[in-house]
């Protein structure tokens, strides 16, 4: 699929109106602001251009915020594509960390051609999945469906497959790292305590039970035994 020629900045709006909103809900300009690390007022000034592109990449009502037009959508998945491709290649052929590949996909993700996207797909074996976990959209811009729910939900006797990880703090993933807390990991409820929703879990292939608190819980999607 041929490439829409945007602009850096357009493409990481677009972004963040799909990662916050999915695509289906509308989006603020505050949380966009947070997401880009800028101002409100420079914000609102963007989504006025954004809606006022032809064709529209954005819907855009003032104080509902912004959702995604399907030309925006479409935009919006390519380069999340290629930000998850990245991902891929810098993890599994370059051997970076998964703690560091966001950064440098986040740099690299603009500039790459299809060319470069298309034949880094088929070194590594056209992946589904980010070493994150994430689903990487496919070649006609279709989000595959995960299933899953936050460890945080999962209580004693209940087990299952980690299934993705939020990729936003390294020093969350680093510590994951350490007890093998990855995608494809399974893991068995052991205890949860309601004072502090603390839990307590057994994780394949690390010795001991660890114990987890909410603040850690809440990043990772598990999909639980039926």
């Amino acid at each position: 699929m041929t490439r829409m020629k945007l602009t850096q900045p357009v493409e990481d709006y677009l972004k963040c109106i799909y990662e916050l909103g999915g695509g289906l809900e509308r989006v603020s300009t505050n949380q966009l602001a947070e997401c880009l690390d800028i101002t409100p007022a420079s914000v609102t000034g963007m989504l006025k251009k954004l809606a006022e592109n032809e064709p529209a990449l954005i819907d855009y009502q003032k104080h509902h915020g912004a959702v995604l037009t399907e030309t925006g959508m479409n935009a919006a998945l390519e380069i999340v594509r290629h930000h998850r491709l990245l991902e891929m290649f810098l993890h599994q052929v370059l051997g970076f960390d998964w703690d560091e590949v966001h950064d440098e996909a986040d740099r690299l993700e603009h500039v790459i051609s299809e060319a470069f996207e298309e034949r880094i797909a088929r070194v590594m074996g056209e992946p589904k999945i980010d070493p994150h976990g994430d689903p990487i959209p496919t070649r006609d811009l279709k989000m595959p469906e995960m299933s899953g729910q936050p460890l945080a939900d999962l209580r004693p006797n209940q087990a299952g497959v980690v299934q993705r990880v939020h990729d936003e703090s390294p020093e969350l993933l680093r510590y994951l790292g350490q007890i093998g807390l990855f995608p494809k990991t399974r893991l068995e409820i052991l205890a949860y305590s309601p004072l502090d929703e603390n839990i307590s879990l057994q994780v394949e292939g690390h010795p001991a039970p660890v114990v987890l608190g909410p603040g850690i819980t809440r990043e990772v999607i598990v999909k639980v035994d039926p």
